[in-house]
């Protein structure tokens, strides 16, 4: 299974009644329990991001039907809500969180939501839930120079290392975005493995700081749900979603350039 094609799932925020800024990427809860439902009756094995990239690195067999279920942010629902529906079907999650964002001693003020705090990080760490990195303040990290993306890396890690006991060894792009320079410090910093998002099925060939995810947020439905983890209709279903990428990626693309014809002059 060394080719196999696995549906990585995307999920920010789970809500009865999320706000304006995290409507879109939220699910409610009760959207969530249907899903980890299919998940269980169509005999999917949930693995964390540090186990699916170990196995594929060492060349070990994956389990019948692999997925991971993935939460970047690190919104409060993912405890109050999520976890009793994970642990019912005995399922392992990996939570991305922005360090800056949780509510304690490190809280930069930015968040979009209610955030965890570091109390229901632990809860989650010991339940089984992957804590991964996913910068400190949530920037886009292809915009921000070299000083701050090292500070956004590093801190991140050394923050979740210090409250945790453990570094975490698995990180996401905030925004999924990446380029060369980003990856290379993302690996440097001392991460194993790197979640984009892609809307595609992960596959071994991405390499392991490039993986591929799909998007669930809160239109999408049980058919559509289904077929993502089926690997079904994949394209055609975020269509529009890649048009925008591409677009986006011209002009961040632009801003690079423009940044650093500005530092040369300098």
């Amino acid at each position: 299974m060394a080719d196999a094609r696995v549906p990585i799932l995307m999920y920010h925020s789970v809500a009865v009644d999320p706000n304006r800024a995290t409507r879109a990427l939220s699910v409610s809860p009760e959207a969530f329990a249907e899903q980890m439902g299919l998940v269980d009756g169509l005999g999917m094995t949930p693995l964390t991001t540090a186990d699916l990239c170990g196995r594929w690195r060492r060349g070990r067999p994956l389990p019948p039907r692999p997925v991971l279920i993935t939460f970047d942010d690190g919104y409060e629902g993912v405890h109050r809500h999520a976890l009793p529906v994970l642990a019912r079907h005995g399922f392992t999650a990996t939570l991305f969180v922005s360090t800056g964002w949780l509510r304690g001693a490190y809280d930069t003020g930015g968040a979009l939501d209610t955030m965890l705090d570091w109390d229901q990080v632990r809860e989650l760490a010991a339940a089984g839930v992957e804590i991964g990195g996913h910068s400190h303040s949530h920037p886009q990290l292809d915009q921000v120079d070299d000083d701050t993306l090292h500070t956004e890396l590093r801190g991140c890690r050394e923050i979740v290392a210090g409250e945790l006991g453990t570094p975490p060894a698995s990180f996401a792009y905030p925004y999924g975005h990446s380029d060369r320079r980003v990856r290379e410090e993302v690996r440097a910093t001392g991460y194993a493995q790197a979640l984009a998002v892609g809307n595609a099925l992960a596959a071994r060939r991405q390499g392991p700081y490039a993986l591929h995810r799909v998007t669930v947020r809160r239109g999408t439905d049980a058919a559509e749900f289904e077929r993502l983890l089926k690997g079904r209709a994949i394209a055609r279903t975020f269509a529009r979603d890649r048009a925008l990428t591409k677009g986006y990626a011209v002009v961040r693309r632009a801003r690079q350039v423009r940044r650093k014809a500005t530092r040369s002059r300098v």
